[in-house]
């Protein structure tokens, strides 16, 4: 590693493709980067370096990759530019030859990044590191900065399921996690710099524990201690993962909110065997009406990926069917796109590209029907919120405790706050729902408000 305080002076900045995990690294990057003297700017602002956290799960990913780097050096010809993430492990060789990319680091090297960066001269040709992602038993920890109020924690990385249509384990390895007194530190870490609430994201989060012998579920309560975070949230969880035990901790939780994301991808018994999913659509609706037993108001997120390799007509009528038959909240709808060396390329049955546009159309028309019903509910109730920091055209937002998304006009006294609102009803025009705040004087840990003075 060589002396940084060359640097002192050098800007960076970043921009990150795909899933929150990537997120979550980008930040830790950023920190160590600063950390070495380097003065985090905005990508548009001109950067000495550009680091480039890339995404492998859809089509486009090369495109995206491409027209990123292009921008980069619209702004500044001479910057130094990275490129990372799932993408470079992948396919290194597509990126090594686009034109101003100087270092490509794999899905592991990207968090070592000082130990490759060099001088930051151009380089004619781009060094590349990657390494046996396969073999690689490291877990690099990471959670996102930069927003105080909502933050994104690390807490297993790789998977071991290899479905059929999925890169993911190529690109990130077998699954691996640290221990739980480590995460335990690391979300304390977060609430020091001001985290309200963490969000607890991973590839298969469920299956925390395959390295260390520990469980998923003992993580949760050791977090629950944490005294200086007040709120949880749980990403993605693998419905065969999402136990009895967890749904009913997260019933009786005071900071795990009732929120629930699980990923379903078909409706149909015999795509999910083609996909070699670990469930049946019986275990899912045991799952959701479990759910919706203890934890009655919680919101239910589903993903479903349509036009998979199998997915015949009769298949794909199916998932429309057992999908609107279930009590969930919102649906997040992929369209299917093949993936360099998966399995789901030898399944003869494709489905034409207008066909899967056609099917996901459909597939978002649930989604907001459900939405919007799961919204009405709570319509002229209160509810706390968590406001975010930054606004958009004037306009704040904040989520409830069940991740109703709020909006009000912008109030720098409401930013990173939870404070007991009015939900009014849901706008026709953005999907959020409208509140009144009422006008009270803050309390000492935050706004307080008693039911008698809300604005219905």
């Amino acid at each position: 590693m060589i002396d940084q305080s060359q640097f002192t002076r050098r800007t960076v900045a970043f921009y990150t493709l795909g899933c929150k995990l990537n997120f979550s690294e980008t930040s830790t990057i950023a920190r160590h980067l600063q950390e070495e003297g380097f003065v985090r700017v905005d990508f548009n602002e001109g950067a000495d370096i550009y680091v480039i956290n890339t995404c492998s799960v859809t089509e486009t990913a090369e495109k995206k990759c491409r027209y990123t780097i292009n921008k980069a050096l619209r702004i500044n010809p001479k910057a130094f530019i990275v490129v990372t993430g799932c993408f470079a492990q992948l396919k290194p060789e597509n990126i090594v030859n686009m034109k101003g990319v100087d270092l490509v680091l794999g899905s592991n090297e990207k968090l070592d990044m000082s130990f490759y960066h060099g001088s930051l001269e151009k380089l004619e040709k781009a060094e590349v590191h990657t390494g046996n992602i396969a073999r690689d038993k490291r877990f690099m920890p990471s959670w996102s900065s930069g927003d105080r109020t909502r933050t994104f924690l690390k807490v297993q990385d790789g998977c071991d399921y290899f479905c059929t249509y999925c890169t993911i384990p190529l690109a990130r390895g077998r699954s691996r996690n640290a221990s739980i007194a480590e995460t335990v530190q690391q979300a304390r870490e977060a609430g020091n710099a001001g985290a309200r609430e963490i969000i607890l994201t991973g590839v298969n989060i469920g299956d925390f524990g395959q390295s260390t012998g520990e469980s998923f579920y003992n993580l949760i309560k050791e977090l629950e201690k944490v005294e200086n975070v007040e709120r949880f949230r749980i990403s993605s969880i693998e419905p065969n993962l999402l136990t009895k035990e967890i749904i009913r901790f997260v019933s009786e939780s005071e900071k795990f909110m009732p929120h629930f994301h699980i990923p379903l991808q078909s409706g149909s018994d015999d795509v999910l065997k083609l996909m070699k999913r670990r469930y049946d659509t019986a275990l899912f609706r045991n799952r959701v009406e479990n759910i919706r037993k203890l934890v009655p108001h919680a919101f239910i997120g589903v993903d479903v990926i349509t036009g998979v390799r199998g997915e015949t007509t009769e298949a794909f009528e199916e998932t429309r069917t057992f999908l609107s038959s279930l009590d969930i909240s919102q649906l997040h709808v992929f369209t299917y796109s093949e993936r360099p060396n998966t399995q789901a390329l030898k399944i003869e049955h494709s489905v034409p590209h207008e066909e899967r546009k056609r099917r996901s159309a459909l597939l978002h028309e649930i989604s907001v029907h459900k939405t919007r019903k799961f919204y009405q509910q709570f319509e002229h109730t209160t509810a706390k919120v968590l406001f975010e920091e930054h606004s958009t055209d004037g306009v704040m937002h904040g989520f409830t405790e069940n991740y109703l998304r709020v909006e009000h006009a912008f109030n720098e006294n409401l930013a990173n706050k939870i404070v007991d609102v009015g939900l009014k009803k849901v706008s026709t025009q953005t999907g959020n729902m409208t509140i009144e705040v009422p006008k009270n004087t803050s309390g000492r840990n935050g706004f307080r408000y008693s039911p008698e003075n809300m604005q219905l």
